[in-house]
């Protein structure tokens, strides 16, 4: 047929056969994304918000964390602070005031100077008492910032944060504190962009229009392009940035799969560089078969029973005693895990900036069984039927193992619920649940980011315990800027929590994840957080 066409269209259709392998159809998500600099990862949950003075999680931080940047910023290597938004900080004598000095050429997202005063309006939204932030309590170490924050001081000029121009902000603080730089690197420290938050709503609103992509000021290496709910959040290169001829990515691409089956099949696919997790049961697949592609890492996490101490029989010490004993460890880790988590019985991990801490249980299934017959529920009977809360997406076969475990051991019968993840944190802020396993990842190297959460009032505290003699112990604790001092304080606060057990302490903390050969300068690192700003692709 070629043969019978005029010379011209001969030609022509003969170019169109010999172009034909370059036609195919286009190449994988990655593939593209390699070419570009437009990364794709997978983020866990959907975010219930993106405003650096609400968020509590780390799939949410780990995206604010490229939107705003603070007055420190955290090295991809070793966590440890590095100059953020202050170009650089010092320290009076007495080490309770801390001067940080702000960079001229940091820029918000619409092109605004970031000065002292951004900070220091974000500091009195984050301690305003109707704003209710869960994270208020990481800046009540400066002086009057517990009052203002609990109503007793209503003027926020008696608070430690004084601004002495644009570019200086000075921090007092009521007691020293070695690790302040950082302690502000937590986004809870963040600035906000005031006009744009006055713009949308009242400074002490939660919840406003102010996050959504078009209205998002931030300050950070990166911008909020689009955010479709349970689909893609997309972050492209900022234009202001004042240190953007090092952020080498365009774009980055967040994907909230909540399934890690479905998450590991994207991966596979050429779908995603990175991972958020990877399903346990291919693990041992990966590490035989692809083991450049796995990553395995300890984090300074650790994962937890909580209990509803506001509820019955959950408000007895010797039922939650009795339930945390009677779960194998050991054998969940190896049978349910498949090696990708290690048996824990403390709360703070062990070994993280210098602090080491004692085992303060051990599993004990007739001592489980003593403690529940006289909390008045001998082999179980008359025990109420109570709820296990976990979110959807995770490992199917661990609270089933639990549960089962309750059932054979203490004849106890627990149903298991699951809800998506932002049903879930909202279960837990407002009590509405019975007993969950929760993760918690240190906002700081310190053990005081894990002790400091169970104070009386703590936003992060959902269990409801409260304990005078625990909360005078944290304070003993931070009177001391000497860790030789500070250190065997916390050990005998973690005793005396764990003793009451309103925590039971399950595993530790390691993040299991897959990522692409082609993504360069992603750092792991304890606190499991990644600055784009250094990441970039190589095909």
């Amino acid at each position: 047929m070629i043969r019978r066409l005029p010379a011209c269209l001969a030609t022509f259709a003969l170019l169109l056969l010999l172009a034909a392998p370059a036609c195919k159809r286009p190449g994988t998500r990655v593939a593209a994304g390699d070419l570009t600099q437009t990364l794709h990862i997978g983020n866990s949950a959907e975010p219930s918000d993106l405003d650096p003075q609400l968020i509590t999680s780390v799939n949410e931080s780990q995206i604010v964390l490229n939107l705003v940047e603070g007055l420190t910023a955290m090295d991809p290597k070793d966590a440890h602070p590095v100059p953020g938004v202050a170009e650089r900080w010092d320290v009076s004598d007495d080490k309770l005031t801390w001067t940080f000095h702000l960079r001229a050429d940091a820029r918000w997202s619409n092109g605004d100077p970031v000065t002292a005063r951004d900070f220091a309006y974000s500091f009195q939204r984050i301690l305003t008492p109707s704003f209710a932030s869960e994270y208020a309590s990481l800046l009540h170490c400066l002086r009057g910032a517990t009052d203002f924050n609990s109503g007793k001081l209503t003027d926020f000029s008696q608070v430690g944060v004084r601004v002495i121009d644009d570019r200086t902000l000075a921090l007092t603080l009521h007691t020293p504190l070695a690790y302040l730089p950082a302690l502000v690197m937590h986004q809870s420290w963040n600035p906000v962009h005031r006009p744009t938050i006055e713009k949308f709503g009242k400074m002490d609103e939660r919840g406003t229009k102010w996050t959504r992509p078009g209205n998002y000021v931030g300050n950070g290496p990166f911008t909020l392009s689009v955010w479709e709910p349970n689909q893609v959040i997309r972050l492209v290169k900022s234009e202001t940035y004042w240190d953007r001829a090092k952020v080498r990515l365009n774009e980055v691409n967040i994907y909230p799969i909540e399934e890690r089956m479905t998450e590991e099949a994207a991966f596979r696919t050429g779908q995603l560089h990175v991972t958020a997790v990877v399903p346990n049961e291919k693990i041992e697949t990966y590490k035989r078969e692809q083991p450049a592609l796995l990553r395995q890492e300890s984090t300074f996490a650790s994962y937890y029973f909580t209990f509803n101490t506001t509820k019955p029989p959950l408000n007895d010490s010797r039922v939650r005693r009795a339930l945390t004993l009677v779960v194998d460890r050991p054998a969940l880790c190896e049978k349910v895990l498949r090696g990708s988590r290690a048996p824990s019985y403390t709360l703070t991990p062990s070994g993280i900036a210098g602090y080491t801490t004692t085992p303060a249980f051990t599993e004990n299934n007739d001592e489980a069984r003593r403690l529940l017959a006289d909390a008045g529920f001998p082999g179980g009977t008359g025990f109420p039927r109570l709820e296990l809360l976990m979110a959807k997406g995770g490992n199917s076969q661990l609270p089933e193992a639990i549960q089962q475990m309750w059932k054979t051991q203490l004849g106890v019968d627990i149903a298991i619920v699951l809800q998506e993840s932002r049903v879930l944190s909202d279960s837990l802020r407002t009590k509405t649940y019975d007993i969950s396993i929760v993760g918690w990842v240190g906002d700081y190297l310190d053990p005081s980011s894990f002790l400091e959460l169970f104070r009386t009032g703590n936003g992060n505290n959902h269990t409801g315990w409260a304990r005078p003699a625990y909360d005078r112990l944290l304070d003993e604790a931070l009177s001391s800027g000497d860790d030789a001092i500070r250190y065997p304080i916390y050990r005998r606060a973690e005793a005396l929590l764990l003793d009451d057990m309103p925590i039971g302490p399950l595993i530790s903390g390691r993040r299991n994840y897959l990522i692409r050969p082609s993504v360069r300068g992603w750092e792991p690192n304890v606190l499991d957080l990644h600055p784009f700003k250094g990441v970039y692709l190589e095909p």
